[in-house]
């Protein structure tokens, strides 16, 4: 059973720009950007105007290889140059609670596994060395 890694870019508000920006610069593919306010709205947690334009996820091709982006939420610590984890595709539920169980050794959950609009299961953690994995399995 494989799975697949592709970086993800975390920046402040400035996403939009920087896809653009690579899709020139690289000769790349906008395969999709999605805002925040593009996604269905949660009456338990109503997004501030200021958010609404933010990317919740933007998805290169770069020849062969996906990159991936996204806006942090106006507020939340943001280290530029700490901006990159790594994502992981895998193929199924199983393989994906092994993997995060995994990496959450001697690591810390920084979003417990769940059921998105995206994925029937995902979630982020960081490892025992800083390394920050995001374990997605695809619709």
């Amino acid at each position: 059973m494989s799975i697949q890694l592709n970086p993800y870019v975390t920046l402040d508000g400035t996403t939009k720009e920087a896809v653009y920006f690579y899709e020139k610069a690289l000769g790349a593919e906008i395969i999709s950007i999605m805002t925040f306010g593009e996604m269905p709205a949660d009456p338990n947690y109503p997004l501030a105007d200021e958010v609404k334009d933010r990317v919740m996820h933007a998805h290169l091709k770069v020849g062969s290889s996906d990159l991936m982006f996204s806006d942090t939420m106006p507020g939340m610590p943001h280290q530029p140059g700490d901006t990159i984890s790594i994502s992981i595709q895998a193929q199924d539920q199983t393989r994906a609670r092994e993997i995060f169980a995994a990496l959450e050794d001697g690591g810390n959950v920084v979003m417990p596994q769940q059921k998105t609009d995206w994925s029937p299961l995902y979630g982020m953690v960081k490892d025992k060395f800083g390394i920050l994995f995001q374990i997605n399995v695809p619709e």
